[in-house]
């Protein structure tokens, strides 16, 4: 208890302090004639000067939508209804001629904390703002010194228009404003100085994820608006982000490219997998849902077209033509030639010149343009010397022969123009039906037998023939679906390469971590 005593006796000998009846004193005093509706001027005819500042603590987020800003310079930008949401402290000094006071004539007191409503204090308010209030500060202490200087600094939400330019979304800029002005006073009775020269305070400013503050200048602006011949005074403070493009390059675009390689990955899948058209539509679907998320994050506004929705339109229509081709590649894989005869062009375009340009090749056929300009002639000797080499195709002489009897020996007729192979095919094949008497001692019946048989092989070989050229029209179609899908393969690859980097090279700025 010793200790304690002491500190008691301590304290009972400091001087005791007479700032509170002072205080009190000074306060009846000021304010016993005070008028809060008088604008606190000397002369009535020049213009309170009053110093506007703004604090800027955080961006929050960003309405694009209803394009609306809201700050308490907590700052928070609503891209979606386009609005900017902050957090500010507002910032407002002036010198009041009516609070004035020698501070040696009441204790020492030097300075004050009055509330607002017993105070005059200057109208300002945000002219573009979007709160359902108008005014969102929160209603704090006036400091007043001995001087007639007063200082004012409400914190508050304020929500403000704010115009999104979706012009190069994701990789945009955004300058939004917050226009903040004396609502009744003109400017000869009230004067709006920027307090800093710079803009307002970014000391305090923490960083936000989704945005990267370039700036926050200030400007001082003296408009006569339409309604009123006195000139009114503004001060504008333009909040200058830039979005940060790394979620959405790696969320968005990224998925994009690689959904869209699959797309190209389908032009080299079989048509008889089945499964071509199928994997087209579902890419399709994928790219339609991303966009969704797209549109559902920017503006209902037609001013513009945003970068990452004109990447993803062109992507779409490319996926959606391959969707349409790979369509034409499977009637083209699964045409038959009793159905579809093939067109000269097609022949000449998917069957020559395009496989020559794509260096393509067919198993047994080399596609050269020495070859490409003799197919015709080519296909007549192919056709020809196909017909000399077939030897049923000789056998169908043999009925001839009969009706004009056996030709002489080292004729020309007995063997044809195929040589002594041929020639002795004949001299048997005859030998198993006659008798190698003479041609008159053979009766009717074996002549008529004969003739069937003959008739059986020609229809045979008519047979083999159709069907030879049936499966070489099927093949024909079955290469020019495979062109088909070559070409696209190239071409859409290249489309694919020369969007993606022309929307990368048009950005402004590409990543901003």
């Amino acid at each position: 208890m010793g200790p304690l005593l002491a500190a008691w006796a301590l304290l009972a000998l400091l001087p005791v302090s007479e700032q509170g009846p002072h205080e009190k004193r000074l306060l009846n005093t000021l304010l016993a004639s005070y008028n809060t509706l008088e604008r606190p001027v000397a002369n009535e005819s020049e213009p309170l000067e009053v110093k506007f500042g703004l604090t800027l603590q955080q961006i929050i987020d960003v309405d694009e939508k209803n394009q609306i800003l809201t700050t308490n310079v907590w700052l928070n930008l609503d891209e979606k209804n386009q609005l900017l949401i902050t957090n500010i402290w507002l910032s407002l000094e002036w010198n009041d001629y009516n609070l004035r006071w020698n501070d040696s004539e009441y204790g020492g007191v030097k300075d004050l904390r009055i509330t607002p409503n017993k105070l005059w204090k200057p109208d300002v308010l945000m002219y573009n703002s979007a709160d359902e209030g108008f005014d969102g500060t929160y209603q704090t202490n006036v400091v007043v010194r001995n001087n007639g200087s007063c200082l004012y600094v409400p914190p508050g939400i304020f929500k403000s228009t704010c115009k999104i330019d979706i012009t190069w979304f994701p990789f945009d800029d955004q300058h939004c404003d917050m226009k903040f002005g004396s609502w009744t006073y003109d400017g000869n009775q009230l004067d709006l100085v920027l307090k800093d020269e710079n803009g307002g305070d970014l000391s305090d400013f923490i960083t936000n994820g989704e945005w990267y503050l370039i700036g926050m200048p200030g400007k001082k602006n003296t408009i006569t608006y339409a309604c009123c011949p006195e000139p009114y005074v503004d001060v504008t403070f333009t909040i200058m982000i830039r979005r940060r493009t790394l979620y959405y390059f790696f969320n968005l675009i990224v998925p994009c490219v690689l959904i869209s390689s699959m797309a190209l990955l389908g032009f080299t899948l079989p048509p008889d997998s089945g499964e071509k058209l199928t994997l087209g539509v579902t890419i399709l679907l994928s790219l339609t849902v991303f966009l969704n998320l797209v549109a559902e994050t920017l503006p209902q506004v037609s001013d513009a077209i945003p970068l990452l929705g004109t990447y993803f339109n062109c992507i779409m229509f490319m996926v959606a033509s391959s969707v349409v081709l790979t369509v034409v590649v499977l009637n083209y894989h699964h045409r038959t030639a009793d159905i579809h005869e093939m067109p000269q062009w097609i022949k000449s375009v998917l069957l020559q010149w395009l496989p020559w340009i794509l260096r393509m090749s067919r198993p047994g056929k080399k596609i050269t343009r020495k070859t490409i300009l003799m197919s015709n002639r080519m296909r007549e000797l192919e056709l020809k010397e196909r017909s000399s080499k077939s030897l049923l195709a000789n056998v169908l002489d043999i009925d001839d022969d009969f009706r004009h009897g056996p030709p002489p020996p080292n004729s020309t007729a007995s063997t044809g123009n195929l040589g002594p192979g041929c020639s002795i095919f004949r001299t048997d094949f005859r030998r198993s039906f006659v008798r190698p008497s003479t041609m008159e001692d053979v009766g009717m019946g074996h002549h008529r037998e004969l003739h069937l048989i003959l008739r059986e092989l020609q229809f045979i070989t008519a047979r083999m023939k159709k069907a030879d050229e049936e499966a070489e029209v099927i093949s024909d179609w079955k290469f020019a679906a495979m062109v088909v899908d070559r070409f696209c393969l190239f071409v859409f690859s290249l489309f694919t390469i020369i969007a993606t980097v022309a929307v990368l090279l048009s950005a402004p700025h590409i990543i901003v971590q």
